[in-house]
């Protein structure tokens, strides 16, 4: 009997990654120097090249190895072995269990994300200001 191996399909992982992360298309491409759309292209691809994940896996805060054997799989099985074992352990618990919740760790990911962005938004509206007053001057 023979078995076949779903081939790993590297864009979708990536994609599943940021989406994870909290990161739109637009912010990992301007991190990359390149645009939305080529980000697009990276998530659609079967294949990337290593230069180019070995930067997305940067920005994205994990590493290339992580990227290659990502699955969804995994994630729900950790969630749900997480959220298992927290329910069934009962008063004395296990001795190899995560001391924090990893969605309270995504959620504070998710709100500094939010904090970073809205300074780098004030930036720009001081820079803007700044400009428009340079303008009235001149």
């Amino acid at each position: 009997m023979e078995t076949t191996t779903k081939p790993s399909h590297i864009g979708r992982k990536i994609s599943r990654i940021r989406e994870l992360r909290g990161i739109k298309q637009e912010t990992l491409a301007q991190e990359l120097g390149v645009s939305q759309q080529t980000v697009s292209r990276i998530e659609t691809s079967e294949t990337v090249e290593e230069d180019i994940l070995a930067k997305v896996a940067k920005i994205l805060g994990v590493t290339t190895e992580a990227i290659k054997n990502f699955s969804d799989e995994a994630v729900f099985n950790y969630f749900n072995n997480f959220s298992d074992n927290s329910i069934n352990q009962g008063p004395i618990g296990a001795h190899n269990t995560c001391n924090f919740n990893p969605l309270d760790k995504l959620m504070e990911a998710l709100e500094e994300n939010k904090k970073l962005y809205e300074r780098l938004l004030d930036s720009e509206r001081e820079k803007n200001e700044l400009l428009r007053q340079k303008l009235r001057k001149d």
